[in-house]
Formats: C-alpha cells, structure tokens, sequence
C-alpha cells in the first residue's frame, strides 16, 4: 500500500467545506477532476456502503468505517462496481480518509489515501485539482 496525502486550506467555515464535499450538487462538480459525471449513491452514516460511480455506472463501492460530521469521514474501498455489478476486490486496507481541522473561519482540508501502487499516479495527477474544485465551490457558493 502506497500512503497518499493531500492538503489545502479552505478560507470558509467546515460546516461550508462539509458540504461541499458531500452534498450531491456539489460533490458532482468538484468530483469532475477525477470523471465528468461522477456521483454517488447512499448514505453518509457510519456503516453503510456507499457507491462512487460514472455516468456508465462504473465504479467502486465502499464501507463507511468512521464518521464524525462536520470533521471527519473514512471510507474502505470493498472493490469495483462493472456496468452496474459489484465485484469484491482484495485491497487489503485500501482506505480514503477526509479531515477538517476549522480555525478562525478558514479550514484545513487533509486527504490521506492508501492505495496500491497501480492507483498512486492517477491520484497524484488528479487530487490536487479535485481539491482546488472544492475550495472554489466553497469560497464562492452561496
């Protein structure tokens, strides 16, 4: 496993970036770095799967493993999602973890990733300009 981490500081509140990042409007836009189209679907509780997929219904699914509102959300990756069909996949701890740390009105976003080597350039390629994506959406939304 390859350990992956990204930052930005975001100058908006958490509860704003929060947002951002996960409600469905928004996640498709700045999710665009990584696939036009992108979305998910399910819940954002504790527990739950979630699926991240393409307009193609491509993807990944995903198990929730922490989440605090507002500050913190894990998720391991379970395996891939083909034309709508699910295929376990053995990652091994193949994690995706968001962190806001708010000081003073301006937010500390950390992305730390663990993925196996075959994903690591595409992350390093394409996080960066996710991340911009959410602090324009969070700077200047409404």
């Amino acid at each position: 496993m390859e350990k992956l981490n990204f930052d930005i500081q975001i100058n908006a509140e958490a509860i704003k970036v929060w947002s951002v990042l996960w409600d469905d409007f928004s996640f498709r836009q700045w999710t665009s770095a990584f696939t036009e189209g992108s979305f998910y679907q399910g819940n954002l509780e504790e527990g739950n799967i979630v699926k991240f997929l393409d307009p193609k219904n491509n993807g990944m699914y995903s198990k929730i493993v922490n989440l605090i509102p507002n500050e913190e959300i894990t998720f391991l990756h379970l395996g891939e999602i083909h034309e709508g069909i699910e295929t376990p996949r053995d990652w091994g701890e193949a994690t995706e973890k968001y962190v806001l740390t708010e000081n003073e009105n301006i937010t500390h976003l950390h992305v730390e990733i663990n993925t196996s080597e075959e994903f690591k350039p595409f992350f390093e390629e394409k996080f960066p300009n996710a991340l911009s994506n959410v602090k324009h959406l969070s700077e200047n939304q409404l």
